[in-house]
Formats: structure tokens, C-alpha cells, sequence
């Protein structure tokens, strides 16, 4: 009887921390990525993180294609991932998440369009972005926003960064290739 009485307390505790959850918006920005880091630190990650909106279709695709079963194995094992919502229509404003649109703008990815990522080590570096720049080029240049990988130039672009930034096979980087460059 005891453990009955314990499960519905702990039922009840989390479907009340969902309700207040729910009713206090969407996370900060520093929150999300200060348990991100802190979860790549525990599990030897690196973090990836993309900003899009609900509108968006090419943000759609992007995680339409991360999430694809023949692939996903691959993202999950090499991120942490997380989202931030930014420039919503007025209508949807309350999805945004505070603070992401300053965090976008500190990577420089406020003029990029969406979606747009970047990929940081476990101490929150930023070690890659979705800036596709010419050879030797750094970090702090601009470059061309690839959002969400489709050309073959686009693609080739993922592909170093994901070789640069993980430890996934040769193999796997076929594989996400060929579905970013799927139609």
C-alpha cells in the first residue's frame, strides 16, 4: 500500500512541475545551454545547438533529416542537442525563448536566416557554425549561412564539420550525406 502511495505523491509532483513548467514559457537561452554544457562535460560531448521558428521549413527539414532513423544514432551519440526559437510572428511571439535572439546575435547568425547552428566543446567554445567561409578563413569572418545543408557545396561543408567536430565513421558521414542531399 505504502508503494501505491509513494508513485501517486511522485505522479503528482511531476505532472505539477509540468503544469508550472507550461505555465512559465519557454526556457532562457543561458539556462539552455548552461545544462547543455554541463551535460557535454558529463558525457564527453560537444554541443550542438539551432536556432529556428515554427515556421520555417527549412528548420523543419533540418531536424526532419537529423531525426532520420538511419542517422539519428549518429547526432545522438556525437551532441547534446538543443533548439532555441527565434523570430516568430507576432502571433507565435511567446514561443521564442528569452534570450536567444541576443545568444544568435553573439554568434553572429542574427542576419543569417534560419535555421542556423553552431557547435561548441564542452567548456562552450565555439569550435564550428553553420557560416560556410572560403578556406582559412576563421570564426570571426562572415561567411555564407548554410542552415540547413541541401547543395552539394552545402552539404560537403556539414560533412567537415561533423568530421572535424565528431568521431563518426567514414561510413556515417556517407550516410548523412546522402540524405542531406536527397530531394
Amino acid at each position: 500500500m505504502k508503494s501505491k502511495l509513494y508513485l501517486l505523491l511522485a505522479f503528482v509532483f511531476v505532472m505539477a512541475s509540468c503544469a508550472t513548467r507550461e505555465s512559465e514559457g519557454p526556457l532562457a537561452a543561458d539556462v539552455i545551454l548552461k545544462t547543455a554544457q554541463k551535460q557535454a562535460r558529463k558525457k564527453g560531448k560537444n554541443v550542438f545547438i539551432m536556432w529556428h521558428a515554427s515556421w520555417c521549413g527549412w528548420c523543419h527539414r533540418m531536424d526532419s533529416l537529423m531525426n532520420d532513423e538511419d542517422v539519428k544514432q549518429y547526432f545522438d551519440d556525437s551532441f547534446i542537442i538543443e533548439h532555441m526559437v527565434v523570430k516568430e510572428n507576432e502571433k507565435n511571439k511567446y514561443l521564442e525563448n528569452p534570450g536567444a535572439a541576443e545568444l544568435l546575435a553573439t554568434y553572429n547568425g542574427d542576419k543569417a536566416g534560419i535555421p542556423f547552428w553552431v557547435v561548441l566543446d564542452k567548456k562552450g567554445n565555439l569550435i564550428a557554425d553553420s557560416f560556410m567561409r572560403p578556406e582559412g578563413v576563421g570564426l570571426d569572418e562572415p561567411g555564407q549561412n548554410t542552415g540547413c545543408p541541401a547543395r552539394q557545396d552545402e552539404v560537403d561543408y556539414w560533412i567537415k564539420v561533423l568530421k572535424t567536430t565528431t568521431d563518426i565513421s567514414d561510413e556515417g558521414l556517407v550516410k548523412i550525406a546522402a540524405k542531406f542531399l536527397k530531394k
